[in-house]
C-alpha cells in the first residue's frame, strides 16, 4: 500500500493562535501546508526563519515588509504569490479578512511545537 494520505481542510483541526490570527496544519515529511486566517490589521511581527516560504492568497490581502530594514513592500491580493527566501526577513498586515496558503520547507518545527511566540500575542 502506498504511504499517500488524503486530508480535508474542514477535517482539520483549526488552531487559534491569537485573537486576529488562526490557522490549519498539514504536514508532510519534508514539507507543510498552512490554511492561515487573519483578521483585517492582524500584524505578523517581522520575523525570519530558515524555512523557504511560498504565500499564496486566497481570500483578502497582505501587506508584506521584507528585509530587515523592511525598506521593500509588497501589497500581495487575491490569486498572488509571494516567495519568501530562507532568512528573509518579512513582517506582514492583514489588508482586509484575509485567507492565505503558507507552504514551508522545511515545516515550521516552531509551529508544531507551538513556540512560535512572535505571533501568539496581537500587536
Amino acid at each position: 500500500m502506498s504511504e499517500t494520505t488524503r486530508y480535508r481542510w474542514d477535517d482539520m483541526p483549526k488552531e487559534k493562535v491569537s485573537e486576529s490570527l488562526d490557522r490549519r496544519l498539514i504536514t508532510g515529511e519534508r514539507m507543510m501546508l498552512a490554511h492561515v486566517y487573519l483578521k483585517k490589521g492582524c500584524i505578523v511581527p517581522r520575523h525570519r526563519h530558515d524555512n523557504e516560504q511560498l504565500t499564496y492568497i486566497l481570500e483578502g490581502a497582505l501587506r508584506f515588509w521584507i528585509g530587515e530594514d523592511e525598506s521593500e513592500t509588497f501589497d500581495v491580493r487575491a490569486g498572488e504569490v509571494l516567495h519568501i527566501p530562507s532568512f528573509c526577513w518579512h513582517k506582514a498586515e492583514a489588508l482586509e479578512d484575509t485567507l492565505d496558503v503558507d507552504i514551508f520547507c522545511p515545516p515550521r518545527q516552531d509551529w508544531l511545537d507551538k513556540t512560535d511566540d512572535y505571533l501568539r500575542s496581537d500587536s
